[in-house]
């Protein structure tokens, strides 16, 4: 076998520090809205055709203008409201 794939930690690499990436790297596929990179941009069709159909069921009107982080934060809020999980 060769150091390659023996799964050593090369010389250069941090084993000590907090980002990490496996087994004990939790929930990596959640990020916070307010920390995406495009959050600023407008939110894509998907967004506002589930956010159409949410705010229908929770008798809500939105404004048409949200970026994606705001959208993705009124889909988890109106989620909640409509009991769809």
């Amino acid at each position: 076998m060769t150091d390659s794939n023996t799964g050593s930690t090369p010389d250069n690499a941090s084993t000590t520090g907090s980002d990490v990436i496996g087994a004990d790297a939790g929930n990596t596929t959640e990020k916070d809205p307010e920390d995406w990179v495009t959050g600023d941009e407008p939110m894509t069709g998907a967004q506002r055709s589930y956010l159409d159909t949410l705010a229908r069921d929770a008798g809500e009107t939105l404004s048409a203008d949200l970026t994606k982080a705001q959208a993705s934060e009124e889909i988890e809020r109106l989620r909640a409201a409509t009991d769809r999980s």
